[in-house]
C-alpha cells in the first residue's frame, strides 16, 4: 500500500514541480539548496530568538507564510521565462538573489545566536560587515518584539 501512494504523490509532485520550475538537474539542485538554506535559517533563527527571548510563535507563522511565498518566487520567474522565451534568466535570477538573501539572513541570525564565537576572529568580523545591516535589522526587530510593538508585529 505504501509503495503505491509514494508512487501516485511522485506521480502528481514531479510534474507539478517541472510545471512551476522547469526541469534539470541544475533546476533541481537550485531549488534544493534554496530549501536546505531556508531551513538552516529558520533554524538559526529559532535559536537565535529564544537566546534574546523574542520568540514569538505569531512571527514564526508569518515565516511559514513567507517561506511559501519566497519558494514560489523563483516558480513565478520560471514562468515569464515561458512566456518571453528566456533560457531561465528571470528564475535564475530570482532564485540565487533569494539565495544569497537567505544565506545573509542565515549568518546574521547564527551570529546572534552566538554561534560566531566557533569562528576565527577574521573570519567572523568579515561576515559580520556582510551581514551587518541584516544584523541590524534584526537586532532592532527583536528588541521591538520584545518590547511588544506595533513595528514588529508587522515586521
Amino acid at each position: 500500500m505504501d509503495k503505491y501512494v509514494i508512487s501516485v504523490a511522485g506521480a502528481i509532485l514531479v510534474p507539478a514541480f517541472e510545471f512551476l520550475y522547469g526541469g534539470g538537474d541544475a533546476v533541481g539542485a537550485i531549488m534544493t539548496a534554496l530549501l536546505f538554506f531556508i531551513v538552516m535559517d529558520w533554524i538559526s533563527g529559532t535559536r537565535a530568538a529564544k537566546k534574546d527571548n523574542s520568540y514569538a510563535s505569531k512571527y514564526g507563522i508569518d515565516g511559514v507564510i513567507r517561506t511559501v511565498f519566497m519558494l514560489l518566487l523563483p516558480a513565478g520567474g520560471h514562468l515569464l521565462d515561458v512566456i518571453f522565451n528566456l533560457p531561465g534568466v528571470i528564475f535564475g535570477a530570482l532564485a540565487f538573489g533569494l539565495i544569497y538573501h537567505v544565506l545573509q539572513s542565515m549568518t546574521a541570525n547564527s551570529i546572534r545566536a552566538g554561534w560566531g564565537d566557533w569562528l576565527p576572529l577574521p573570519v567572523l568580523n568579515a561576515l559580520i560587515e556582510w551581514v551587518k545591516s541584516e544584523l541590524d535589522k534584526k537586532l532592532k526587530r527583536a528588541e521591538d518584539r520584545k518590547g511588544g510593538s506595533v513595528d514588529a508585529k508587522q515586521g
